[in-house]
């Protein structure tokens, strides 16, 4: 067997079992990191309640993709907008600009991927690691203490906000 052969290894993670972080209200479960992929790709499933919204933003070094596995969102891509429920997929190429809004009245919860990988280390910047696999509660951390820290953190991770959210 040669030495690439021999550092080939699968990555698996138990349901439930991944690293987690609480930002943004939400829930982001580490399923592929940059370490385990060689940096290729991220991997996470997040899971965010109703009315999370992100401002209209792009990305300088990494495309997006999403499966909606529960759930109900506006997803805002470039001038279109799409009105997304489970079982939909969204590639957003790198550089365009981007927002999303959870609708209805249950969380939804998704399969995020990144191509490179490095985007969920921002998540882990700005939020807390989760002392369990849900959605935060009281021990979470309030807006007023993370709004502050996406503006440090986020540009050195090539995020740049253009646009204000969807609208509700």
């Amino acid at each position: 067997m040669s030495g690439t052969e021999q550092q080939l290894r699968a990555a698996m993670v138990e349901p439930g079992t991944g690293r987690a972080t609480w930002a943004m209200g939400s829930l982001f479960e580490h399923l592929l990191e940059g370490d385990v992929s060689a940096g290729a790709l991220g991997v996470a499933l997040v899971t965010q309640p109703p009315g999370v919204a992100t401002p209209l933003h792009r990305h300088t070094r990494e495309a997006e993709a999403f499966f909606l596995l529960e759930g109900q969102m506006s997803y805002q891509a470039g001038e279109e907008l799409f009105e997304l429920y489970p079982g939909c997929f969204i590639h957003l190429p790198l550089g365009l600009p981007h927002a999303f809004r959870i609708r209805g009245e249950q969380p939804a919860r998704m399969l995020a991927l990144t191509a490179p990988a490095g985007l969920l280390g921002l998540y882990d910047e700005v939020g807390l690691p989760a002392t369990e696999h849900r959605l935060p509660g009281t021990d979470g951390q309030p807006p007023e203490v993370e709004l502050p820290k996406w503006g440090e953190v986020a540009p050195r991770y090539g995020l740049q906000v253009v646009g204000p959210p969807i609208p509700e």
